[in-house]
């Protein structure tokens, strides 16, 4: 087994330790030459991939992938795998039995709040997200032509050890904003690498929806974390008066209930699958830092 992970981030270093075991190969990509040290510390066996350009070394890596995660996010020209390998993924990775592609709850839009399974319309706002559909029909016209399972990870706001309130209060940047009846959905990066790998030992491909069981107001997790920490949260500020960046506000845009019946229901279980009991395990451990 020899899993293969394009991007190899906050993510996709969380299904790489997954995937960890004796006799299992794992590598992965970056785009910074002084993260491949980092990756080898976590038994990655790193390579550089600027999106662009596959030097010989990563070429012959890919040979021997069985198992493929693709985590880069695509852009204006596209999915960069796919548009290297013009859609021809087996003369690239020949020994494939496996793909899964990490994309976002972003696809679905704006919902006014109401909840969506993975059968539900897509409605893109923002352009990433569009880029995200895109992509996402790349990846499962590849996974008819080869015959293999293409496992699409439809991922909400993710958060785990070193990425969380916690870090938000200790810095000072946490903000409390109040918007009416917003709610977002997230999941513990652990559980997208579990995720990823329960997928692959059961062959199973399609879209999943990688959230957890409680869609809440984002306030309400700051408040969560900062009774756990001991100290007073940031005061409320109106989301409409609040100074964001274009970005920021543009998540604010969407509103929707994620629901994760269809992993649940394929026997997958969630180690994290609600805030409290996942804020209060990070805190607990002493692990939220990172």
């Amino acid at each position: 087994m020899h899993v293969m992970i394009f991007g190899c981030g906050y993510s996709g270093t969380a299904i790489a330790k997954a995937f960890a075991a004796p006799g299992v190969r794992i590598t992965g990509t970056t785009r910074s030459p002084d993260k491949v040290e980092l990756l080898a510390r976590d038994g990655i066996e790193a390579f550089v991939f600027d999106g662009e350009t596959v030097d010989p070394a990563l070429s012959e890596a890919m040979k021997t992938a069985t198992h493929l995660v693709q985590s880069i996010a695509p852009g204006k020209s596209g999915d960069p795998l796919l548009r290297l390998a013009r859609l021809n993924i087996r003369a690239l990775m020949p020994n494939l039995e496996w793909i899964a592609y990490l994309s976002t709850v972003g696809v679905y839009g704006d919902h006014k709040g109401a909840w969506i399974s993975e059968e539900t319309s897509l409605h893109p706002v923002s352009e990433r997200s569009v880029e995200r559909v895109e992509a996402e029909d790349g990846w499962h016209n590849v996974g008819i032509r080869l015959g293999i399972p293409v496992a699409v990870l439809r991922l909400s706001g993710i958060y785990g050890p070193g990425r969380n309130a916690f870090c938000n209060l200790e810095k000072g940047t946490a903000r409390r904003l109040i918007k009416a009846n917003q709610v977002f959905n997230r999941i513990r990066v652990e559980d997208i690498g579990a995720c990823a790998k329960f997928l692959s030992e059961h062959e199973l491909g399609g879209i999943y929806n990688v959230t957890d069981n409680e869609p809440a107001p984002p306030q309400d997790i700051i408040v969560e974390a900062a009774r756990l920490m001991g100290v007073e949260p940031p005061p409320e500020q109106p989301f409409e008066t609040a100074e964001l960046t274009p970005m920021a506000r543009s998540f604010y845009g969407e509103n929707k209930r994620v629901s994760n019946q269809r992993l649940r229901a394929a026997g997958f279980t969630f180690r994290f699958p609600e805030y409290r009991m996942s804020l209060s395990e990070l805190w607990s451990s002493g692990r939220w830092r990172g």
